[in-house]
């Protein structure tokens, strides 16, 4: 299994662990901005709006709004390149050694969902953050896991990864069928014709990228009138991306990973978390989680993901559909099931989708996801240090 391994991986894994650290101190300094004299203009600033366009032909948006869907659109785009990358020549390609990790993020996704859910039942307003506490962030998750070193078998990382890969590609489902608007069948044509225009440039060989950005980026304005969440088009884009294994690092997909990545990891990412994880504790006590809204992501992210994970990967594993990680035991297992519940970035981008009419929630949201990723990170990295041989 990890002589197999693909380079663009092994990789992926450095660039990711750094990153974490990145994303938890602009975590932190959001929270201390938010929580001092500077907290007006750090809001003021989020609430900007700025015009992007030529003459009348543009869209004004708030910067907070900027980040979270051109910006996140780029991350999206990212992340399918990796799960495309994987499906085709890495770890995902063998359906065998793929199914443990496809098998425990449905569990993942499930489980933390049905918490929330139970947590809420009754009230439509909070229901709608069902899907918050189903996602999990890889660059904050394997951060934490790269703190341990060599110690952690590589197989272990892998299985993180493309759980929480698969847990991404989840999200993108669920933005696009339930956290869309009103749709425009005008402005969805629109996205088809582009999309029909991007499989084109695929079809004939096109190795340029210049041609699919031109025609990502109209296809993102068609998809942010239509309705749909305008991450979506990121997505859209990466499938077309050209990657063939023969070509190997001379694929086209694999330039654009590599030359996009240390902008993702170390601006976009840090960028949304510092925009995003802002959330004024005046007024708050250890009481505030007690509500639905945060008692719900926190037992879904802390508890119903490891819970899910597990179980469904004990019985993936005792009726032969998968098997462990190489040199892991269930213990280690157990540890990096835990860390499955750091959503941070990831449930926090949720959750901004699925209170963008309830706005009153979103304090809750960002109290219920630190505190679940918090927990995760404290419990997953202690286990860990202590099961896993030095």
């Amino acid at each position: 299994m990890i002589k197999n391994l693909s380079k663009p991986f092994k990789w992926f894994f450095q660039l990711e662990a750094a990153s974490g650290l990145v994303l938890l101190i602009a975590a932190i300094f959001a929270l201390v901005v938010s929580n001092s004299n500077l907290n007006e203009l750090y809001f003021n600033t989020l609430e900007q709006y700025l015009f992007v366009g030529i003459n009348n032909f543009g869209l004004k948006l708030s910067v907070h709004h900027w980040i979270n869907d051109l910006l996140m659109a780029i991350f999206f785009f990212f992340v399918t390149l990796e799960i495309k990358r994987e499906f085709i020549q890495g770890e995902l390609s063998n359906l065998k050694k793929a199914m443990l990790p496809i098998i425990a993020a449905v569990g993942g996704m499930l489980v933390p969902a049905l918490f929330y859910i139970v947590i809420n039942f009754g009230n439509p307003e909070t229901l709608n953050g069902w899907a918050i506490p189903s996602a999990t962030d890889i660059a904050f998750s394997l951060g934490i896991l790269s703190l341990l070193g060599s110690r952690v078998p590589i197989s272990l990382k892998i299985f993180l990864t493309a759980l929480a890969i698969i847990d991404d590609l989840g999200a993108i489902l669920i933005i696009a069928f339930f956290y869309s608007g009103d749709l425009s069948i005008s402005y969805l044509s629109l996205i088809l014709i582009s999309y029909i225009l991007l499989l084109l440039l695929n079809k004939f060989g096109v190795k340029k990228f210049i041609p699919y950005l031109l025609v990502g980026i109209v296809m993102w304005f068609f998809t942010y009138k239509s309705g749909i969440h305008a991450t979506i088009a990121g997505v859209l884009l990466a499938s077309t991306i050209p990657h063939r294994v023969k070509e190997k690092d001379f694929s086209l997909l694999i330039k654009i990973e590599h030359a996009i990545s240390p902008y993702v990891a170390f601006m976009i990412m840090p960028l949304f978390a510092f925009a995003n994880a802002g959330v004024s504790l005046e007024g708050l006590s250890l009481s505030s989680l007690s509500m639905p809204v945060p008692l719900g992501i926190v037992m879904g992210l802390f508890v119903g993901k490891q819970v899910g994970v597990m179980l469904f990967s004990f019985f993936a594993v005792r009726f032969g559909v998968a098997q462990m990680p190489d040199n892991s035991n269930w213990l280690s297992l157990y540890g990096v099931s835990i860390l499955t519940g750091i959503g941070f970035t990831m449930s926090l981008f949720v959750g901004n989708l699925a209170f963008v009419d309830n706005t009153q929630y979103i304090d809750g949201v960002k109290i219920g996801v630190l505190a679940g990723s918090l927990l995760s990170t404290l419990f997953g990295y202690f286990l860990l240090s202590i099961v896993v041989k030095k």
